[in-house]
């Protein structure tokens, strides 16, 4: 089983029609379009999982590289998901600009 990344989608690009390109090689388990959370909308890319290897890898040489709706399609071997820290990016280290800690007001007493 494959999991593969189909990235420069159209963003009209609906299942059906991505399980299509890809079933012209072999079995399709799932697709999976990405939306963005807010505003539902199509993010331009998608996972698709192929349950026999031989037929993935040749759904990716036979389509990487390809167009749809006049884009050209990025198709790979899905990297495994890594773990990233959620939030906004920045890291937060105890309390920030607010008010000062009782440890920080003691030690400004005693300068």
């Amino acid at each position: 089983m494959k999991s593969l990344y189909v990235g420069n989608l159209p963003h009209g690009t609906s299942d059906s029609e991505l399980r299509n390109m890809f079933a012209i090689y072999g079995a399709v388990e799932t697709v999976n379009i990405i939306a963005d959370r807010n505003t539902g909308r199509a993010r331009g890319f998608a996972f698709v999982v192929m349950p026999n290897s031989s037929e993935a890898e040749m759904a990716i040489a036979g389509l990487n590289g390809s167009g749809l709706g006049g884009r050209t399609l990025n198709v790979s071997e899905a990297k495994p998901k890594t773990d990233r820290p959620r939030g906004n990016g920045r890291q937060h280290f105890g309390r920030g600009g607010g008010a000062p800690t009782y440890a920080q007001e003691s030690r400004r007493h005693q300068d």
